[in-house]
């Protein structure tokens, strides 16, 4: 990446820091009688144009969707602004992913075209020229055909696997996975090429965040050793000697325990029910993630700070959408904000 372009975005990203917003912010959002509240207080934020041509009767899904047209258009800019970047582009990614995952998993679960529709956002692919792939999959009459529609795109042995494996599992998370694995493939193959040790460290974060969630729910699925494999991404010889351990322990709770002598040590959850262990592990790493995203910000003009601010608008936009989802639920404000990823104070 050219260094006055790193100079660039990297100021850029900083001035996106200052902006986002606070915990105060998302307790006033979250303490909306209704949506039409909410509304008027989401424009008084910096999200205000970004969600003024959401229509009335307002919807929980209308204001995500608006939210997500937003993500997409700053993840672009700052990609755009910080020149060729694998890494950025790994994580742009995510927005196309997520509209596969919506339609393979509305397709497995019978639902019509319409009822997919609702959860697909197609900005951050019209801004990249790739609304193609989407769309072929959207149209296709069942699972199989979405799938078959998907062959000849670079990764689509992968959605192969995950239809294979959700036809024998019959779990739809098996979906879930399988698009992460496209997507974190991608980010290891971009940071082959960077040596910036600050970026590197949130971007590894979620490359062992993948993998180490990946063997737990593989073992929770009851899967075979091999097929548990197949979900690893290749790591490092200390990482994957770690999740050949968690791989081969007996049960879930021994899985858990081989990270004790870990740097991820105070992530491990101490419930005992397998499920909420899972759950209580997956928001405790991803309140890591967002800390170490938060401290990215310690070096000016660090590739880090560019990353840091890719991931701190993405927890912001999800804990929007959390908030619309709850208000339009009447689920009670301090329920919403204790589910929200934030600073911590």
């Amino acid at each position: 990446m050219g260094g006055a372009k790193n100079v660039y975005a990297s100021v850029k990203s900083y001035s996106k820091r200052g902006k986002l917003l606070k915990k105060a912010d998302f307790q006033t959002l979250a303490e909306s009688r209704d949506l039409d509240e909410l509304m008027t207080r989401i424009k008084n934020t910096v999200y205000g144009d970004s969600v003024a041509e959401v229509e009335k009767p307002y919807t929980s899904q209308g204001i995500e969707s608006a939210l997500r047209s937003h993500l997409a258009d700053t993840h672009y800019s700052i990609a755009k602004t910080s020149g060729n970047s694998g890494v950025l582009d790994a994580y742009y990614m995510k927005f196309i992913v997520s509209n596969l995952k919506s339609i393979l998993k509305g397709k497995a679960l019978g639902k019509s075209q319409e009822e997919i529709e609702t959860h697909v956002n197609l900005h951050a692919e019209e801004l990249i020229k790739q609304r193609d792939i989407v769309i072929k999959a959207l149209v296709a009459k069942d699972l199989e055909e979405a799938v078959a529609s998907l062959n000849s795109v670079h990764f689509g042995d992968e959605i192969a696997k995950a239809a294979a494996l959700y036809n024998e599992k019959k779990n739809i998370q098996i979906f879930d996975t399988y698009f992460d694995k496209i997507l974190i493939q991608h980010l290891a193959g971009a940071m082959k090429n960077y040596t910036d040790k600050d970026a590197t460290k949130v971007v590894g974060m979620d490359i062992d965040f993948y993998n180490i969630l990946s063997v737990i729910r593989g073992k929770f699925w009851g899967l075979q050793e091999e097929q548990i494999q197949d979900l690893i991404v290749s790591q490092t010889p200390t990482a994957k000697e770690l999740l050949g351990r968690m791989i081969s322990a007996a049960t879930t709770r021994d899985a858990f325990n081989e990270l004790s002598n870990t740097k991820y040590k105070s992530l491990v959850p101490q419930t005992e029910k397998e499920l909420d262990a899972i759950a209580e592990f997956e928001r405790a790493f991803e309140k890591a993630i967002y800390q170490t995203a938060l401290r990215s910000f310690t070096k000016m003009f660090s590739f880090a700070t560019i990353v840091g601010i890719t991931k701190l608008t993405t927890f912001e936009v999800r804990n929007l959408a959390a908030i619309a989802f709850a208000v339009e639920q009447k689920i009670p404000t301090e329920v919403t904000m204790s589910k929200l990823i934030l600073e911590e104070e």
